[in-house]
């Protein structure tokens, strides 16, 4: 018999890394449907590039470090990263974004760092934070939802706009962005943080059609989906319930209270839950087993922490969504988080004590 000692991820089941890698991709899938049908079948282009960037990257820094290359291809980790990453972009942004977005993932977070098990930080979000910095024209060309396009879009259609900016009828990216009332949409999250800028109240805010209901039109049904595969991944112990739930009842609690003492300039609890990336976020990037707590009390401890640095950036930051950077701040605490909540070793007692 032989005693092998790994890093992580670590998880109490007989599933195998690349069987867990590969569940958290399946269980994205609701999203991805929602997603394509709501604001483009971009989505799927922007996955296949990733995919494809994400396998290319990662082969040719295993073989210059002159490793197994298929081996550690079969793991899926760098097909997690690309997944996550390609649907937390605009569906049509340029091709040249996921490409560079998910190269650097891979490339300079995770393997520079000596792959998997050994990244400080989550790749996926490591590469969005580069992009949204460096390119935060493309990483704001949200189209309206289903409901608010002007111009219907043919799944070709989603080809020619990511590697033209030109839909297949001629239509430019921004014509394409214009809802059915003439008015070039945002999404809910930067449409009110721009009319909260120029002075206009929450109410008034509200009258955007973007805010159709309490999340804004689309993004409920989008976060409902992943909600739905971030449950499944629970009830299958993929994930820890710990992190999402702190993340979620952080966030909630924050935020309700923000709006009963200024409800002319927070939006509520409901709108923060389901607008945005919050739900991709909560059950599928924050719960990386690699850069997140690893103790139960630390898990809880970085979920809150990622729920109050969203509802501070969100409210008070530069940028709307927030989650990206939440996420990587909180990636630098846990050191730190699991120092001081790591259990007791049975049968020793503290320097306190022994005094």
């Amino acid at each position: 018999m032989s005693f092998k000692i790994a890093s992580s991820p670590h998880q109490h089941n007989q599933r195998s890394t690349a069987q867990i890698m590969f569940m958290v991709a399946l269980a994205c899938l609701p999203g991805i449907a929602v997603q394509a049908v709501l604001f483009g079948y971009g989505v799927l282009v922007q996955l296949a590039l990733a995919i494809v960037t994400a396998w290319c990257s990662e082969a040719l820094v295993l073989k210059l470090r002159g490793k197994a290359v298929l081996v550690r291809l079969k793991d899926h980790s760098a097909l997690l990263t690309a997944v996550l990453l390609a649907i937390a972009i605009p569906p049509y942004a340029p091709w040249w974004i996921i490409v560079i977005g998910t190269a650097f993932a891979i490339i300079m977070v995770k393997q520079l760092y000596g792959g998997l098990g050994n990244n400080l930080f989550n790749p996926a979000m490591a590469g969005y934070v580069l992009l949204l910095v460096s390119f935060p024209l493309q990483m704001t060309q949200w189209l309206p939802p289903l409901s608010l396009q002007s111009i219907e879009l043919a799944p070709w259609d989603a080809v020619c706009a990511v590697f033209s900016q030109y839909s297949c009828s001629g239509f430019s990216l921004t014509q394409l962005q214009t809802s059915i009332d003439g008015v070039t949409m945002a999404t809910p999250l930067d449409t009110l943080r721009t009319d909260l800028s120029r002075g206009l109240t929450l109410d008034e805010s509200r009258q955007n059609p973007v805010f159709y209901g309490f999340a804004g039109a689309g993004w409920l049904w989008l976060n409902l989906a992943y909600l739905a595969g971030g449950l499944l991944l629970i009830q299958q112990k993929i994930i820890s319930w710990r992190i999402p739930v702190a993340v979620l009842s952080s966030l909630f609690v924050l935020s309700a209270i923000a709006a009963l003492a200024t409800p002319d300039t927070i939006a509520g609890p409901l709108f923060h839950l389901f607008s945005g990336g919050t739900m991709l976020a909560a059950f599928f990037i924050a719960t990386d087993p690699v850069s997140a707590s690893t103790t139960n009390t630390g898990r809880l401890c970085y979920g809150a922490l990622i729920g109050l640095l969203v509802f501070l950036i969100r409210n008070f930051g530069g940028y709307p969504d927030a989650y990206a950077f939440a996420i990587l701040l909180a990636n630098m605490a846990v050191p730190l988080i699991d120092y001081y909540t790591r259990p007791r070793t049975y049968g020793h007692r503290t320097r306190s004590e022994l005094k």
